[in-house]
């Protein structure tokens, strides 16, 4: 009953998300005129997945809106890149921009799925724990999934196999790493096979695992109690601890 319950929401979802995609396509948030240097808070850039675009995000524009976050700018990026260091590196050159023009010295990320290895590629590898204050996976596959030998065409799709040299990379030292990471995966995640692939701990990060049950892929991204938990921490008054323990949350 579970398990049919997950997949029904997980299609309702699905549908959802098809129905806004077409708005989303060439699109992406940037940052207003009235928000340009002196923005009461730290820019929140959103990371959409692979072939994905600002749609899936539509919710949690809005929560984020609603308690007083951001601004939410969005960086997109090609599903042909062909490497997340390349992304990785672009991500790099448009958060400086987005310094310069805010005058924020930090930022924070958000990012689905392969946005997310992206943005912790970002932090770990190209130094940008300079630049981010706290990293916000969703259904990121840290460890790989086994789906990815089923969709080998990609080049970055490899580099989503478990094993892969892009995933071991990340296993490297990562000294004076200050950004936090929060994870959000889901042991209903059709796409991130194990499941346990969707959370990681690294003995020089501070991480923060957060398991939610009976969500798919996409679904995830929806999640209220997740939005309200993203809101928290990057409200006005948001705050958030890390610690390196897996977190169950019920759907």
């Amino acid at each position: 009953m579970v398990v049919l319950r997950a997949v029904a929401s997980e299609i309702v979802t699905a549908m959802t998300h098809m129905a806004r995609y077409p708005a989303g396509i060439g699109r992406r948030w940037a940052i207003r005129p009235h928000e340009q240097a002196g923005a009461a808070n730290r820019p929140l850039v959103v990371l959409p997945g692979l072939a994905d675009n600002i749609s899936i995000f539509t919710g949690l524009k809005r929560a984020l809106e609603q308690c007083g976050a951001g601004p939410v700018v969005s960086f997109g990026y090609s599903p042909l890149v062909g490497d997340v260091r390349t992304a990785a590196a672009r991500l790099a050159e448009q958060i400086e921009q987005l310094c310069t023009v805010t005058g924020a010295s930090t930022v924070d990320i958000v990012g689905h799925s392969l946005g997310g290895l992206i943005a912790r590629y970002y932090v770990q590898r190209l130094g940008g724990h300079a630049r981010v204050g706290t990293v916000v996976t969703i259904a990121t596959p840290h460890r790989g999934t086994i789906v990815a030998w089923l969709l080998s065409p990609l080049a970055v799709v490899r580099q989503l196999r478990p094993g892969s040299e892009l995933l071991l990379e990340l296993e490297k030292p990562a000294p004076g790493c200050t950004t936090r990471f929060v994870t959000y995966s889901s042991d209903a995640d059709e796409l991130i096979l194990p499941t346990r692939n969707g959370w990681f701990d690294h003995p020089d990060l501070q991480v923060r695992n957060v398991v939610v049950s009976g969500v798919g892929h996409l679904g995830l991204a929806a999640h209220r109690p997740m939005l309200a938990e993203i809101c928290e921490m990057f409200g006005p008054a948001g705050t958030s601890s890390a610690d390196g323990n897996p977190v169950a949350r019920s759907a």
